[in-house]
């Protein structure tokens, strides 16, 4: 006689583990301390003069573009401030006193602004940032 076939036992699948809980991303909001999409756009834009206000209201999430734009404004604030001074310098100063170190002084204020401006822009996409003494400080408090 044959022995009776017994079906093999039904095997047996564990439920699929819950999703991750939702973080955000482009199609709705981000939790505190997110990573924005559009960093490295937002990076370069506070470095950009009075364009840095653009990141410091879109990007109210992202800790990174927050720093940056507020840095980005304070370094604003303070070449404004250094270049009123160096025009009332240069204004105070006659031109047959001073000859042509006003133009100077002037022109290489605003070759070392740029180029503040470059390295802050290249080391906040490199995720890295510009610490500058005192402005870097009084950035912080905000």
């Amino acid at each position: 006689m044959s022995e009776p076939t017994v079906p093999p036992p039904p095997s047996y699948n564990p439920p699929p583990p819950p999703p991750p809980p939702y973080s955000g991303g482009p199609t709705g909001p981000a939790g505190p301390g997110s990573v924005s999409p559009n960093r490295t756009i937002m990076i370069v834009l506070s470095y950009l003069g009075i364009l840095a206000v653009i990141p410091l209201v879109a990007e109210k999430e992202d800790r990174e573009v927050q720093w940056h734009a507020k840095h980005g404004l304070v370094l604003l604030v303070a070449e404004i401030i250094i270049s009123v001074i160096i025009s009332i310098i240069g204004g105070m100063v006659s031109f047959a006193d001073a000859g042509c170190s006003g133009c100077m002084a002037s022109s290489l204020f605003w070759v070392v602004v740029l180029v503040v401006h470059i390295l802050a822009i290249v080391k906040g996409v490199n995720g890295q940032r510009l610490i500058i003494p005192g402005l870097s400080d009084f950035a912080n408090r905000f």
